[in-house]
C-alpha cells in the first residue's frame, strides 16, 4: 500500500477520535465552541510538528507566495463554510438527506480539481468514488424512515441542496489545501510534501483560529467561558485534530484530493465501530450494506 493511503486511513482513525471526543464536549458547550477547539487547542501541536520538522531534524522552511496565500486563505475560509453548513442541516427535520450528500465530497472535489486545474482521474478510480459514495450515504439514511431510493428523488430539496453545499466546500477546501501546499515546492532545495504539508497546515490553522475567535468576542462570548472550563479535554481534541489535519495535508500533497477523499471514507467504518462498541448502539441491515459497499469502495481504490 502507498505510503499516502497509509497516512490517509491513518487520519480517518484520528478524525473520528476527534469526533467523538467532540460529541463529549457538546455537553460542555455549543457547537461554535467545539467547533472552535479544533483549531484554537490544535494550533500549538501543528506548529509543534513543523518546530520538530524545522529544528530538530533541520529540514528548510518554504517561502511563500502570493499563490500560497490566496489558497491558503480561500481553503481555511472553505472548511468553515463547509462545516458551519454541515451543522445548519441538524436544525432540519430530514436532516439525514443533507448529511448523505454532504458525502458526495470527493465526487465533487473531482470536478473542482478537473474545472480549476485540468486534473483527471481513471474510470476505475471513478467507480471507487461512486461505490463508496453510495455505502456512506446508505448509513447516512439508515436510522431513519427515509427509503434509499428517495435520496435520488429529494435532489432538489432545501436539505439537499445545503449538503451538496457543504460537500462542495470541503471539496473546494481540500483542493485550495493540495494547491496552496504544491506551491511551496520551488522554494524548496527539493519537494517536501512532509514540510510543505506541515506550513500550509500552520497557515491555516492559523486563519481559522482568529476568525472563529474573532466571531465568538462579537457574538457568542459565552463560549469563551464554556472553553476555559473544559480545557483538558479540548487539548486533546486539538492534539488529535491537528495530527489527523497533518496527516490529511500530507496525503492531498502526495495524491489527487478527490482520491483522498474517497480513501478517507473509511472513516464512517471506525465511526461505525464506535457506534457499536463505545456508544452501544444496535446496528440494521442498511448499515452493514453501507458498510459492505465502503469496503469495495475502498478496495477498489487500492486495486485498480
Amino acid at each position: 500500500m502507498e505510503l499516502w493511503a497509509i497516512i490517509t486511513i491513518g487520519s480517518a482513525f484520528l478524525q473520528n477520535m476527534r469526533s467523538v471526543l467532540q460529541k463529549h464536549l457538546k455537553g460542555h458547550m455549543g457547537t461554535t465552541g467545539a467547533t472552535f477547539v479544533r483549531f484554537g487547542f490544535g494550533m500549538p501541536f501543528a506548529f509543534l510538528y513543523l518546530g520538530i520538522l524545522h529544528f530538530g531534524l533541520d529540514r528548510p522552511m518554504p517561502v511563500p507566495g502570493s499563490i500560497f496565500a490566496g489558497w491558503a486563505v480561500v481553503g481555511a475560509l472553505a472548511q468553515i463554510a463547509a462545516t458551519f453548513l454541515l451543522v445548519h442541516l441538524f436544525s432540519f427535520r430530514n436532516f439525514a438527506v443533507g448529511t448523505a450528500y454532504s458525502r458526495t465530497e470527493p465526487a465533487q472535489a473531482a470536478l473542482i480539481a478537473l474545472l480549476l486545474f485540468g486534473e483527471t482521474i481513471t474510470t476505475g478510480t471513478l467507480a471507487a468514488i461512486f461505490v463508496s459514495i453510495l455505502g456512506v450515504m446508505a448509513i447516512s439514511v439508515a436510522r431513519t424512515a427515509l427509503r434509499p431510493v428517495a435520496l435520488i428523488t429529494s435532489v432538489g430539496n432545501p436539505t439537499a441542496l445545503i449538503g451538496l453545499a457543504s460537500g462542495f466546500f470541503f471539496g473546494l477546501s481540500g483542493i485550495a489545501y493540495r494547491a496552496a501546499s504544491l506551491s511551496l515546492a520551488p522554494s524548496l532545495p527539493k519537494p517536501d510534501a512532509i514540510v510543505q504539508a506541515g506550513y500550509t497546515l500552520c497557515v491555516v490553522i492559523v486563519v481559522q483560529t482568529v476568525v472563529m475567535l474573532a466571531w465568538m468576542l462579537w457574538r457568542e462570548r459565552e463560549e469563551i467561558t464554556r472553553i476555559r472550563a473544559a480545557w483538558k479535554i479540548s487539548g486533546l481534541v486539538g492534539f488529535v485534530g491537528a495530527t489527523a489535519s497533518f496527516g490529511w495535508f500530507i496525503a492531498m500533497t502526495l495524491q489527487q484530493v478527490a482520491v483522498v477523499k474517497a480513501l478517507a471514507q473509511v472513516e464512517m467504518l471506525f465511526t461505525f465501530a464506535s457506534a457499536l462498541f463505545i456508544f452501544k448502539e444496535k446496528i440494521n441491515r442498511l448499515e452493514i450494506a453501507g458498510c459492505l459497499l465502503i469496503v469495495l469502495g475502498v478496495l477498489l481504490l487500492v486495486l485498480v
